[in-house]
């Protein structure tokens, strides 16, 4: 629910055959369905929709023949925080999750706690879904666990990478993962992948590690039911 796999329209996959080396990736680690999120950012990524539209029905048409199941690919969009985000979504310039209410939310990494509650509580009092994206790189919340509380209960969900709970950003940032888990903080695990060799998609042993330490269904929840609550219409 959260992978930078579209060609040609963001920082992720440089082109259609980078794009399909993906899925096949996916598809190994036992995905079947995908919510694509290229970003949105002010002065940095702001790729026309139209555009983000055609090549995701381009790769669409690929995914379906992706091993013997095939793929479902869903579009959404990793939205850089601004001033003007719910007109935005409203006025459909910037999409939702699979068309959904959900909004996957980016901050930066030293963005304040004050910006922070004011732009998800525009989301939520205008009738969306906030989820934080990649949480554990937000050292204003991963730094006060009273603070994620207080945003859950707001109405904000809660986004980790599948790398950080395998390790790969550091002891602290997997221990960090576990405790949001403990206090059942987290609800959604995604690869934020960019690449077959850049933040590769290894959600199967992420899985394995919550089914393991916290217990299968609770994997199951953030693995699978959270996010399949995007697509179901």
């Amino acid at each position: 629910m959260h992978c930078h796999i579209i060609p040609h329209v963001d920082d992720g996959a440089d082109n259609m055959e980078e794009a399909i080396k993906m899925l096949k990736l996916e598809y190994e680690e036992g995905v079947r369905h995908i919510i694509a999120t290229p970003h949105f950012r002010f002065n940095m990524f702001e790729t026309p929709l139209e555009k983000v539209q055609e090549q995701f029905l381009a790769l669409k048409s690929e995914a379906l023949h992706i091993g013997e199941e095939g793929i479902d690919l869903h579009l959404g969009c990793e939205f850089h925080v601004n001033m003007n985000m719910a007109e935005m979504l409203r006025e459909k310039r910037v999409l939702t999750m699979a068309g959904s209410r959900y909004v996957l939310t980016e901050f930066s990494g030293a963005a304040p706690q004050s910006q922070i509650r004011e732009r998800l509580y525009s989301l939520i009092s205008s009738g969306y879904k906030p989820i934080i994206a990649h949480v554990e790189r937000c050292a204003k919340l991963r730094s006060d666990m009273n603070f994620v509380e207080e945003m859950v209960e707001m109405g904000a969900r809660i986004q980790v990478n599948a790398e950080s709970i395998m390790g790969k950003e550091g002891f602290g940032t997997k221990r960090f993962c576990f405790k949001l888990m403990k206090s059942d903080l987290l609800h959604f695990v995604g690869t934020d992948s960019h690449g077959s060799s850049y933040r590769v998609p290894k959600m199967k042993d992420a899985y394995l590690s919550v089914a393991k330490k916290i217990g299968e269904e609770y994997a199951e929840q953030i693995f699978i039911d959270n996010p399949a609550r995007m697509i179901k219409k």
